[in-house]
């Protein structure tokens, strides 16, 4: 089985040209042609018996036709056949870490005195437990990489059609091996058979590439992940970052610092290390141009959300390195200067508000919310948004426009347009119960005056349009609704966190007045 193991990795690289066909011992076979990945079955890997036991009749027994077999039976009577213990076993195993036993009982199983049609997941566990020993223990990583590759052809010559996770753990036994090509290989092999692959599937090539200091080949993958829809996280970017550094390629550490800052919200020593080592190095000196627009410069630093400016490195020159702390108002005390917040790429937001914009047409009546957007441009934009059904309940048995009103005053008394934010409140809310209230009518009137009051339609989801209205003016929302319900988890990107931990602020109806104005100001300023 070596030299099936052997051509099994061969047939993997992607210079391979050819398919090659593996035989069980001791059979034969007509052979037939097969896609990679995707070969039929030879065993159907049922619980039951290889040869099953004819069916009793009416007349065999002389008497009446036995009960169909319940599903506890069939399940215990699965558990209990040799497939289903050899399954327990090697559960076992993989939670403990136990690759010599898992062998023993593949090589029982693979005996021909005792033969178990092995499954996916039989397959899957003894794949595990070989890439984990393989990447884990420097003395017998070779060792248990061969015998991965030789359960892996094993299981392509029975015909057994591997998933994510199996092609996953053959990827790492080549990244152990310290063959980044192969391991890539069959990360596009999966994407071709129609299998997505995901973030843990390019980990091996990813830094069996870095590791090899081969930057060009850790670029490629990541290249594909983007293709793919595959979202890098820290471990990922700081490989990255360091394969390139180690490389003086300038321009490329400059997207990566970039990359990063719009992916991680706060990096761990070891990356903070990778980025102090690049900014100390010669290359770091070097990079850089003598001359720049500064025209160009300001409006890179606006377009970008007052951050990144997109014109690479400016200046030339050793960089002054050192760590500092910031006192409770931001400022630095090693330079002196007081940190500002950089807001997210208006890019970003703009995709955002268009996809926020698709899924509400969807689920609100469409002639409601396109409504809403035409008497948005018309009055907007807000400085800042209210969910005033959310403000108004907070610790309230009824409704309060009161406690609405003082957030609204607080919010004109800080913003630089002195102008009302926007309240969004259902219609039920401004045309019955307290809004009958004289108080409160006088209250409604001077918000619908000051063009800052829209009242969402009967059977709308007020979220989707005070959402709408704090992402697409790009302003401040006042909500304590943490945003975790169904709704929100539509959103499926991680943009949404990220805007709310710059746009959003939480009302306590404990604060005194003032406190409120100041804590919005807080908020407001760091837009």
């Amino acid at each position: 089985m070596g030299v099936a193991a052997a051509a099994a990795r061969a047939a993997l690289r992607p210079t391979a040209a050819t398919l090659l066909l593996f035989s069980r011992p001791h059979q034969h076979r007509r052979a037939t042609q097969h896609l990679p990945f995707a070969r039929r079955r030879r065993h159907s890997y049922s619980s039951t018996a290889t040869v099953a036991a004819p069916t009793p009749t009416l007349g065999d027994s002389g008497g009446e036709a036995p009960e169909p077999e319940g599903k506890a039976a069939r399940r215990r009577r699965a558990r209990e056949s040799p497939e289903g213990l050899l399954r327990h076993q090697l559960d076992m195993c993989s939670r403990n870490a136990d690759l010599p036993t898992a062998l023993r009982l593949y090589d029982a199983a693979v005996s021909p005195e005792s033969p178990v049609p092995l499954s996916l997941h039989h397959y899957n566990c003894l794949l595990y437990l070989c890439s984990n020993a393989a990447a884990s223990d420097p003395d017998s990583s070779a060792a248990a990489a061969q015998r991965g590759f030789d359960i892996f052809a094993r299981m392509e010559a029975d015909g057994v059609q591997p998933n994510e996770a199996t092609l996953t753990s053959v990827a790492r036994l080549a990244a152990a091996t310290r063959d980044p090509a192969m391991a890539f290989s069959v990360v596009r092999r999966m994407a071709a058979a129609g299998v997505p692959p995901r973030l843990r599937t390019y980990g091996p090539a990813l830094f069996a590439y870095c590791d090899a200091k081969d930057a060009d080949g850790a670029g490629q993958v990541e290249a594909h992940m983007d293709a793919s829809g595959v979202v890098p996280e820290e471990p990922e970017l700081a490989a990255l970052l360091r394969v390139n550094a180690d490389k003086a390629r300038a321009e490329e550490v400059y997207r990566l610092l970039h990359r990063t800052r719009a992916l991680v919200r706060q990096v761990c020593d070891t990356t903070a290390q990778a980025v102090e080592a690049w900014f100390r190095s010669d290359a770091a000196s070097e990079a850089g141009v003598d001359k720049w627009d500064p025209r160009k410069i300001k409006e890179g630093v606006v377009r970008g959300g007052g951050g990144w400016h997109g014109q690479g490195w400016l200046g030339k020159g050793p960089w002054s390195v050192g760590t500092s702390e910031m006192d409770k108002d931001g400022t630095c005390q090693r330079c002196g200067e007081r940190l500002v917040c950089i807001d997210i790429d208006p890019s970003e937001t703009d995709n955002f508000a268009s996809s926020l914009t698709e899924l509400a047409i969807k689920r609100e009546a469409r002639d409601d919310f396109l409504c809403f957007q035409s008497w948005l441009r018309r009055h907007g934009p807000f400085d800042a948004v209210i969910d005033a059904a959310n403000v108004g309940l907070y610790n309230s048995k009824a409704f309060s426009f009161s406690q609405v009103n003082s957030v609204v005053n607080a919010i004109q008394r800080v913003t630089k347009s002195k102008k009302l934010p926007l309240i969004i409140l259902h219609r039920n809310r401004v045309s019955g119960g307290p809004a009958k209230v004289p108080f409160n009518q006088k209250i409604l009137e001077g918000w619908r005056n000051a063009g800052a009051l829209y009242a969402t339609p009967p059977g709308s989801n007020d979220d989707w349009y005070w959402l709408y209205a704090a992402v697409s003016c790009r302003s401040l929302l006042v909500t304590n609704d943490e945003m975790r319900d169904h709704l929100f988890q539509l959103l499926g990107t991680s943009f949404f966190p990220r805007w709310k931990e710059k746009h959003q602020t939480y009302f306590l109806r404990a604060w005194p007045y003032s406190s409120l104005a100041t804590s919005l100001f807080n908020c407001y300023s760091g837009i």
